[in-house]
């Protein structure tokens, strides 16, 4: 069976890293997964030409919206949400989103089960999934730091879906309110400068380089710090779930990702004019 992750770009990903070692640890000697360079325009073609071998296939950007205008059924959450990164091929295609589930997991692993506040830095498609994830942690309120409130339209609909009560703050760059959990969706560099409240448990889903200087402020201030390599690794193990029907061997996949990133930093860099 094969698998592959799609977008533009898509050099840089480390799904075939996770996906392969979850096969290997599997036993699925006869899966594959590589990585495609596809933009919106060619999805559909894509989809078209692909055979019964195909499992599945990861969405990366710029296709995490266009993946639900060529599913054949779109899974409620992802619909909520508004975008969906996983399509499950076989009797036709079915769009799901494991973003959440991956920002929910990689909060519960260091303990935080309740929080009783929380702050979302920015509205793109990331920020929409944290609306969910926070909502699975048992919060209906959330405030949202962006610079332009006129252009999170979308992000106000997915709150709308999510029956979540959106505080939608212009304080992009200023302070970050008081509260249990602060999640960054910004690109990187965009959070530097940025000081998360005391004690928070922060996650930045930025993770090259790691730690960001936003990361590196909450730490300094006693919060606690995830990394967005957890919530890759646990979206990536959602993903493993729904194309195989088998439960994620997740340490494997943790290993070989550990593994890659180490690869990765102690690489030199590329000389100048190469």
């Amino acid at each position: 069976m094969r698998a592959a992750v799609l977008g533009r770009p898509v050099g840089h990903s480390l799904s075939p890293v996770l996906h392969t070692a979850a096969y290997a640890a599997l036993g699925l000697a006869d899966w594959s997964y590589t990585a495609v360079d596809c933009g919106e325009q060619e999805l559909p073609g894509l989809l078209a030409g692909l055979g019964r071998d195909w499992a599945g296939l990861s969405l990366t950007m710029p296709l995490k919206r266009a993946a639900l205008a060529v599913a054949d059924s779109v899974d409620p959450l992802a619909a909520a949400v508004g975008a969906a990164n996983t399509l499950v091929l076989g009797a036709g295609r079915r769009a799901y989103t494991t973003v959440v589930a991956g920002i929910a997991a990689a909060l519960r692993e260091v303990g935080l089960t309740g929080p009783r506040s929380a702050v979302v830095l920015g509205a793109g498609g990331t920020a929409q999934a944290a609306l969910a994830a926070i909502g699975t942690l048992g919060l209906d309120a959330v405030v949202v730091l962006v610079r332009d409130p006129a252009r999170a339209g979308e992000l106000r609909a997915t709150a709308d879906r999510l029956g979540v009560a959106l505080d939608l703050r212009a304080g992009l760059p200023g302070p970050v309110p008081a509260a249990d959990l602060v999640i960054s969706t910004l690109p990187a560099g965009a959070a530097d400068g940025l000081a998360p409240p005391a004690g928070a448990v922060v996650l930045d889903v930025v993770y090259a380089p790691w730690p960001t200087r936003f990361a590196a402020t909450a730490a300094a201030a006693g919060g606690t710090v995830v990394s967005g390599l957890a919530m890759l690794l646990h979206q990536a193990a959602a993903q493993v779930e729904l194309m195989t029907g088998r439960p994620a061997p997740v340490p494997a996949m943790r290993a070989a990702l550990d593994s890659a990133v180490r690869a990765r930093s102690e690489k030199p860099p590329t000389p100048a004019g190469a």
